[in-house]
């Protein structure tokens, strides 16, 4: 596991060893996905919920997000989390929780500009987070799910909806953005 591009282009990360349930994002998927924002990372507040060994919020970093938050309950996972903040010398850009997500999103004040969202799978954490999160969005806010093949997320989300899902073998990628009026496009 690498980071992609940027600043920390090339260097490699920790994983989490001997859990089922952390899986780090492949770098296709994880290229995908920064394809699809990548006009809306730089200068963005981000939010890397179940963050695990956080290479999605270091990847957003490292392409120009003025910071992130890295939120996951497990101190496993966190101790790799702050090992590789360190190594990619992303401190001053980050804040690391331990805490879990409906703990942390009930009680953040922050407003954020992207949410990567890749919890364990067949859990039905996303749709227990997905409410939570919703509030905490700003008005240019995308919320990225990375989730199993099958699981059939909401097409609508509050003010968001789904404007785009990526496809992969045995999992998919499903975007949301608050959509755009008619008389907002030229």
């Amino acid at each position: 596991m690498r980071v992609i591009t940027g600043k920390a282009k090339g260097l490699k990360l920790n994983t989490v060893e001997g859990t089922d349930t952390v899986r780090p994002t492949l770098d296709s998927v994880k290229e995908a996905m920064f394809s699809a924002i990548q006009f809306d990372i730089e200068g963005a507040n981000v939010l890397d919920l179940f963050a695990g060994s956080g290479q999605l919020g270091i990847e957003a970093i490292s392409r120009g997000a003025k910071k992130a938050v890295f939120v996951d309950s497990s101190a496993v996972s966190v101790k790799v989390l702050r090992q590789n903040v360190e190594w990619v010398k992303f401190g001053e850009y980050s804040t690391i929780v331990q805490k879990p997500f409906a703990a942390f999103l009930k009680s953040t004040s922050e407003v954020f500009d992207i949410a990567f969202l890749d919890p364990p799978y067949r859990c039905g954490l996303i749709g227990k987070a997905l409410p939570l999160l919703e509030p905490k969005m700003s008005e240019r806010g995308i919320i990225i799910c990375e989730h199993e093949a099958e699981c059939n997320l909401p097409k609508k989300l509050g003010r968001f909806e789904i404007v785009r899902v990526l496809r992969h073998v045995g999992l998919s990628v499903s975007i949301y953005r608050i959509p755009k009026n008619e008389e907002d496009e030229i």
